[in-house]
């Protein structure tokens, strides 16, 4: 067991990559539940994302297409569950799991002539002048532009929904869907623009994982990346600042293991492998015995127009 070989600086850049793709669809998700609705499936979109935007990139040579490409697949996905359970008015649970199986077999269907391709490489952006700070400059300043933009995207959601009317109607929503019905809102539009952006960032997520994480494609490679995104919105009890710490927590715990396995660690690989889905586990056992903490009032509820 070799402790010394692993270096906190790479650690912990590289616990920022890791959690990247789980930013940025709990983002989303959060975005999608705080408009009071429930969609399950985040890993379908992230697994179509990842297969369009690393077939885009491929055949393109650009990985900004194909990140934009993987954001539209996303999208298109969820509008088909925001079809089917706005306007049908179906259960959004059994929608959101039929959609996950939909993404995976879809995406398994797409993907097969392109095993084992590389992907094009999206540079790094080295930030003038703070690249350069010692021990800062590796860890913050060093990374290529999704790492960034999902930061970026957490402070814009932040401020959106706390300071904007229209984060206000989507709030007041999610909140009571009949009471902001009767407030004149439209209720069903709303949602669904929340279910669109919700998809584009899942998409963005399943592409960074085939396109800088990996990057090359490998069927279910996102490997429940969706179902820790979902979870994390819980734990982050609906929080965007919330969410960036519980999926760098959850990165941290996927890098560590990782780090550990490489040192030698007298501890058997599959522990290691399965710790970060065990601490995941654990934290939402510990919220749930605090009960109600901070769920959307009409959160997974069919909303019905009054006449």
């Amino acid at each position: 067991m070799e402790l010394g070989q692993i270096n906190p600086i790479l650690l912990i850049a590289s616990l920022m990559v890791a959690s990247t793709p789980i930013l940025l669809a709990a983002i989303g998700e959060m975005v999608v539940e705080k408009a009071g609705v429930l969609n399950l499936g985040v890993e379908g979109m992230m697994i179509t994302g990842a297969v369009v935007g690393f077939v885009t990139a491929v055949n393109s040579t650009s990985p900004v297409l194909g990140f934009i490409a993987a954001a539209c697949a996303g999208a298109g996905l969820s509008l088909l569950f925001a079809l089917v359970t706005q306007y049908l008015k179906s259960t959004q649970v059994a929608t959101g799991l039929a959609l996950t199986l939909f993404g995976l077999g879809l995406s398994s269907l797409i993907g097969k002539p392109y095993a084992g391709m590389k992907a094009p490489p999206l540079g790094k952006m080295h930030i003038p002048g703070l690249s350069e700070i010692p021990v800062l400059g590796p860890i913050l300043f060093q990374h290529d532009p999704m790492v960034y933009l999902s930061v970026l995207l957490v402070a814009a959601v932040w401020a959106w929904l706390k300071y904007s009317r229209s984060g206000l109607i989507l709030r007041a929503v999610g909140e009571n869907h009949a009471a902001a019905h009767a407030l004149g809102y439209k209720v069903v539009r709303v949602r669904i623009l929340a279910i669109l952006f919700g998809g584009a960032t899942a998409g963005l997520g399943g592409a960074y994982v085939s396109l800088v994480r990996v990057p090359q494609w490998v069927e279910g490679m996102t490997a429940g990346a969706g179902w820790i995104a979902l979870a994390i919105v819980v734990f982050a009890s609906w929080r965007p600042w919330r969410v960036l710490l519980g999926a760098y927590l959850f990165g941290g715990v996927s890098v560590l293991q990782l780090n550990l396995q490489a040192a030698g660690v007298a501890i058997p690989v599959e522990y290691l492998s399965m710790s970060p889905y065990l601490v995941t586990i654990l934290v939402l056992v510990i919220i749930s015995l605090r009960g109600n903490h901070g769920a959307p009032g009409s959160l997974g509820r069919v909303f019905h127009a009054s006449h």
